[in-house]
């Protein structure tokens, strides 16, 4: 009896005198742009394809603008 009931009393006495365990914090908010979705990839992609797209579009623009120059 005396091996059980020093060793219980040992881990009880230990877990007495432990700190309580800590609330658990909410977690923070994050930014709304933290928060994927399918369709972020392609939106992406797409963006990328416009500023392309006005790139060639002003480019192709100073061309013209360079040939009606010479033509004159």
């Amino acid at each position: 009896m005396k091996r059980f009931v020093l060793p219980s009393f040992l881990a009880l006495a230990c877990l007495a005198c432990s700190k309580p365990p800590q609330p658990e914090q909410p977690p923070t908010p994050k930014a709304a742009a933290a928060v994927t979705t399918p369709w972020d990839g392609m939106k992406a992609q797409e963006q990328k394809a416009r500023d392309v797209q006005k790139t060639v579009d002003r480019q192709a623009e100073d061309q013209r603008k360079a040939i009606e120059a010479q033509e004159q």
